[in-house]
């Protein structure tokens, strides 16, 4: 079986528990009255069915150990429901990717999923892909699909003509004789994060004001058991201190009737109370999941009490399941030849980690072949689209499928440097930074100047000075051609030429290569004063 090692030291091995109850623990007429209902979810899992990572130098992940914790918490409590919060698929391993995801939804049916949101990446190939997903339909290389055997929710994406949203703004499930009301809700950034081309026609309406009108529906309806997936930034402290993220933010602003959170994106941990609501987060990839339990008021429909914990999926805990477990084996038969084909060698570690001022190793040897592969002065590449590290040793073909799994192609641009230097400037635009992975290029930022006003000198890779009015040859994907990430000045570069995928730029460039493979030579590209 094909198997990838990720590291993850900073997840945690700690679980925390954190309870909000309507009646004093040990009251067994409180426990007799209420009925309980148990919620497993998972966020941003995105495809790594085979996928495992080193904690604290335990094994965690893979899709036969989440089903096998999940099955395992299922047969303790009959009455429960497995939930996620987007990101499912996108950014997936080759086992499930090459296979146009089908297999990670194959595995949700199998596991008896009940219901789920979208993430950013659910619409990284667009609607039309994504709705084949969830309800079926043909693609021309892996023929005929079923789909999802559960319902999606999504309350803030609406589409611009007609002003209908793409998918139900909610969803209710009946579970020990409760209704319970599911709001989903995707970050707004999805729509600087994703190729404009897949989201076209799409409008991403503010999370909490597309909540509460979802929540106020439900209410209108006799429900009063609300939960909200929301593919938007959550984390805390394991002690539940320290919460901060959008979630974080707007749950005060949220109908009271809502009384839990799923959160997603940033792959973090969330277990914390803020304004009566709980918000949970667990990890990504599978390497855990949130066990939420809820007390309801079988005579109000009300949830009284909630209580979660992060249960990570250690493998020494638990043996994994079988049947999913042949799922996996099978799917990796059809990719096997041609993710076990070594390309290189790496002499060592090469990663994306970046320093401080935004640089990275793996950064610029990838940015380094796209530049090769267009034979431009310069090229720039968006970290998000790096998704793994290249460990020492043999570089597989499906390693660096991982590491770049996007499919994007090459777009050659001509700028004036006047133009680089507000491709640069916008960087810090918007609600996150991006700081660009380049090539041929170096200058330096000023951490503490104004947003606009941050980049300093720049000049070539020879310590040549960027002259605004010279026009320059420049390498990007098209994500970033197309204003990904908010980069909206590549939108007017001129002369496009469309090249390889960054993929096969990045296997050609590598193949050429003499002896092993190092992380390149030339740093501080960029500094930080």
């Amino acid at each position: 079986m094909w198997k990838k090692m990720l590291s993850a030291a900073l997840l945690s091995v700690a679980l925390f528990s954190t309870t909000v109850s309507a009646a004093p623990a040990g009251n067994d007429n409180y426990q007799n009255r209420y009925k309980h209902v148990q919620l497993l979810g998972i966020n941003d899992f995105h495809g790594q069915l085979d996928i495992y990572q080193d904690i604290d130098g335990r094994q965690a992940g893979g899709a036969e150990y989440l089903a096998a914790y999940l099955k395992q918490y299922e047969k303790d409590n009959k009455n429960t429901l497995l939930v996620h919060a987007g990101d499912a698929v996108g950014a997936s391993s080759p086992v499930s990717s090459l296979l146009q995801d089908e297999p990670t939804i194959d595995i949700l049916n199998k596991l008896g999923f009940d219901i789920g949101t979208v993430g950013n990446h659910e619409f990284d190939e667009g609607v039309e892909e994504m709705n084949r997903l969830i309800y079926g339909g043909e693609h021309e290389q892996t023929g005929d699909f079923e789909g999802a055997s559960f319902p999606y929710t999504v309350a803030n994406v609406v589409d611009e003509d007609t002003g209908e949203h793409i998918l139900p703004p909610y969803v209710t499930k009946k579970v020990n004789g409760m209704p319970i009301g599911f709001v989903g809700v995707v970050t707004t950034e999805t729509q600087n994060s994703v190729l404009p081309s897949g989201i076209k026609g799409l409008s991403f309406t503010d999370e909490t004001e597309a909540i509460n009108n979802a929540v106020q529906q439900l209410k209108d309806q006799g429900v009063q058991s609300i939960v909200v997936l929301a593919h938007v930034p959550a984390s805390s402290d394991q002690d539940g201190s320290k919460p901060s993220g959008d979630v974080v933010e707007f749950a005060p602003q949220i109908d009271d009737e809502v009384d839990v959170i799923f959160g997603g994106h940033n792959h973090d941990y969330a277990n914390t109370v803020i304004d009566g609501k709980l918000i949970v987060q667990s990890y990504s990839s599978g390497t855990a999941f949130s066990d939420v339990d809820l007390m309801i008021d079988p005579k109000t429909k009300d949830i009284v009490s909630k209580e979660a914990k992060i249960v990570t999926t250690y493998h020494d805990q638990i043996e994994p399941d079988e049947t999913v477990a042949n799922m996996v084996d099978t799917y990796e038969a059809d990719i096997q030849d041609l993710v076990d084909e070594v390309i290189a060698n790496a002499s060592e570690p090469i990663t994306s980690i970046q320093d401080d001022s935004g640089e990275s190793a793996l950064g610029n040897l990838v940015a380094d072949s796209h530049r090769a592969a267009m034979v431009t002065d310069f090229a720039f590449m968006n970290p998000g689209g790096i998704r793994a590290d290249l460990d020492e040793g043999p570089i597989t073909w499906g390693e660096l499928y991982t590491m770049l799994p996007f499919g994007n192609n090459l777009v050659e641009m001509t700028l004036t440097g006047e133009q680089i230097k507000a491709v640069l400037e916008q960087q810090w635009e918007g609600d996150s930074t991006h700081i660009l992975q380049i090539s041929g290029l170096q200058y330096t930022w000023d951490d503490e100047a104004p947003v606009g006003n941050r980049v300093l000198e720049i000049s070539d890779s020879e310590g040549n000075p960027i002259d605004l009015e010279q026009p320059y040859t420049v390498t990007v994907n098209n994500f970033l051609a197309e204003g990904g990430d908010g980069f909206t000045v590549l939108t007017d570069g001129a002369d496009e030429v469309a090249g390889p995928l960054a993929l096969d730029a990045m296997i050609e460039y590598l193949e050429g290569m003499e002896g092993e493979v190092d992380a390149p030579d030339e740093v501080d590209r960029i500094r930080v004063e």
